[in-house]
């Protein structure tokens, strides 16, 4: 692989199930050292493109370049780490011992103690997996994707199931894994997961690449902002100001969205002299997600 080339590539890609076209002339890339990701509602075809670059399926059209070398290739491989949605992983093998066979697929594994350490999975190296809790079970399958120190790195859904503290660990490894130099690809429907971690985002609807660049890029499309304050105003009378997207009331707190925020702070300054507590955010990832999906849709 050369010098600054992207970790892996989908290149005008098509790919059909029978009559149904699961992915239409796709085309993105997965940079070094960077997290990319892929978001789209069920069925967008997020799946496919993992099972492509990973060499589970194969595409009627388009070139997919994975390390320098085509995906399922044994060097390639060799560098490259996988956390899915579903995992089957023999039940009564220990933790430790699942740990010891995946590092030895690899040619420049970390140790099992630096692993267990990082992932949090010190304390069930001696549990059989089957009876790890759901959570534990996805922080042990993280734990086999990154065991073997790859340069690629494919997440699907990884923090699914896991509650708070184990999920900003994963988002630690993750940043330092991409300090590291690692590609990352992400998939994930929480929002404000793919917002903290990804510099890329790629957006599928329907099989086609509808929106693509940097987080702060996808944003700035959506051309909302959102006004926070605490006013004696009811949220129904704001609601039916122009210009006024959504209006509600969160105890004392009402909140504004709202294209023309100039316009509106002016009337809201001139309705209620005593507003106060006064917030103007834009819109964040998730917000232009939705415009976004919805306008392909």
């Amino acid at each position: 692989m050369q010098a600054n080339a992207p970790a892996a590539t989908l290149s005008h890609i098509v790919k059909r199930y029978g009559a149904q076209l699961a992915l239409d002339d796709v085309s993105f890339a997965i940079e070094p050292g960077r997290v990319t990701a892929l978001l789209g509602p069920n069925g967008a075809g997020k799946s496919t493109a993992i099972g492509l670059l990973l060499g589970l399926t194969r595409a009627e059209g388009g070139e997919v370049r994975v390390l320098g070398g085509a995906p399922g290739e044994l060097a390639v491989r060799r560098r490259t780490g996988v956390m899915l949605q579903n995992a089957a992983l023999p039940d009564t093998v220990r933790t430790g011992e699942l740990l010891q066979l995946v590092r030895s697929y690899y040619p420049h594994p970390d140790s099992l103690a630096a692993v267990a350490a990082r992932t949090g999975i010190g304390t069930l190296l001696a549990t059989p997996y089957a009876r790890l809790s759901g959570g534990q079970q996805r922080r042990v399958q993280f734990a086999l994707a990154v065991c073997g120190n790859p340069q690629l790195l494919f997440l699907d859904e990884p923090t699914t199931g896991l509650d708070i503290e184990a999920r900003e660990s994963l988002w630690q490894v993750v940043r330092e894994l991409t300090a590291r130099g690692c590609a990352i690809l992400l998939t994930t429907h929480y929002l404000e997961e793919a917002e903290a971690l990804a510099e890329r985002v790629a957006v599928l609807v329907r099989g086609r690449v509808v929106s693509e660049g940097t987080v702060e890029q996808i944003r700035a499309t959506s051309l909302r902002r959102r006004i926070r304050c605490i006013s004696s105003l009811a949220a129904e009378q704001v609601r039916a100001w122009s210009c006024v997207t959504t209006a509600a009331r969160e105890r004392e707190w009402l909140q504004i969205e709202s294209p023309a925020v100039e316009a509106v702070l002016r009337r809201l300054l001139a309705a209620d002299p005593g507003v106060r507590e006064l917030e103007v955010r834009r819109a964040g990832l998730a917000e232009a997600f939705v415009q976004i999906t919805r306008e392909a849709a």
